[in-house]
């Protein structure tokens, strides 16, 4: 019996199957195969029901898993406490939304490479209820969305926040006095999918002025639903610091509402059971490197400049 082994029938445990383990750890499904029929054959016990179609463990292949478990978090412990920074190594599985894909992401990607050289990142974007779902698995090693992941088996870094404000094409004619939820239920809507915190932001909204939208369509980006609104086939809820140029164009115009749309906070999260040793300090670079505001809903000010990045 070796870590790899052990290593291997965690993933396979975790992820609920050999393909999933094999993708995880950059592997062969044959050879995340062999390290668990080996490793049976070691302890001589069946750690999988193989009847299922599933990765399921058997009574002793879920005692097994504690141990498996403890044996990770132990060399993550020693990687931590003992490994230079720049020695470690591995695959780093990051999740994003659009949001932070079009404004500082490539800074962050510039900034793991100088710091963790032997470290490969692999971005994954998608929308925000897709990237918690995977974090929850264990596909994800850290996401960075809008919101806060609800519970207590992760852990947030704070990122800033980011001004919306509901965008119209002038050519749909929306009046130019305040708008509340019961006038703009009227017009079409725009937003991204079902799984999205911007769609739940817009039904929030609504609701807010007892309201709710009688039409919906959706996509998966912004730059979709900035185009569609430019053509003035519905309103949409969007960033204008990415849309600026339409904006100053005259394609898109600000929409003055009532309630005003309140700033939405990004987070970059791990879960708290997560073994991959410089995802939490990933987090931290990301904190570091963000340029979004750092003023909360309901305040003003101008944000402060960060003047150094973090030791770890």
């Amino acid at each position: 019996m070796n870590f790899k082994q052990l290593e291997t029938y965690y993933w396979a445990a975790k992820l609920g199957s050999f393909c999933s383990a094999a993708q995880r750890l950059n592997a062969t499904q044959s050879t995340v195969s062999m390290r668990i029929i080996e490793l049976e054959r070691d302890l001589g016990v069946e750690l999988f029901d193989r009847s299922q179609r599933t990765a399921r463990p058997t009574a002793k292949g879920r005692e097994l898993m504690a141990y498996a478990e403890q044996a990770m978090r132990l060399s993550v412990e020693i990687q931590q406490t003992i490994g230079a920074e720049d020695a470690a190594t591995g695959i780093l599985r990051i999740g994003v939304v659009e949001m932070i894909s079009v404004t500082w992401l490539p800074a962050l990607m510039k900034l793991i490479h100088e710091r963790f050289p032997s470290i490969t990142v692999e971005l994954d974007e998608a929308l925000t209820h897709n990237l918690i779902e995977r974090l929850n698995q264990g596909s994800l090693d850290l996401i960075l969305i809008p919101g806060r992941v609800p519970g207590y088996s992760t852990t947030p870094v704070p990122l800033g926040y980011v001004d919306f404000a509901w965008v119209a094409s002038p050519s749909l004619g929306v009046p130019d006095s305040v708008l509340t939820p019961k006038l703009m239920q009227e017009y079409p809507i725009i937003a991204l999918s079902r799984e999205s915190y911007h769609y739940t932001s817009i039904e929030d909204w609504f609701r807010s002025g007892d309201a709710y939208c009688r039409r919906v369509d959706t996509c998966k980006s912004f730059g979709v639903a900035a185009s569609l609104a430019a053509a003035g086939l519905g309103l949409t809820l969007l960033p204008p610091r990415c849309h600026q140029d339409t904006i100053d164009a005259g394609r898109l115009k600000i929409l003055e509402t009532d309630p005003a749309v309140p700033r939405v906070e990004f987070t970059a999260t791990t879960a708290i059971g997560s073994i991959q040793p410089v995802a939490r300090k990933i987090a931290r670079l990301a904190a570091a490197v963000s340029n979004f505001s750092d003023v909360p809903p309901a305040k003003s000010g101008r944000r402060e400049k960060r003047s150094s990045l973090p030791a770890s």
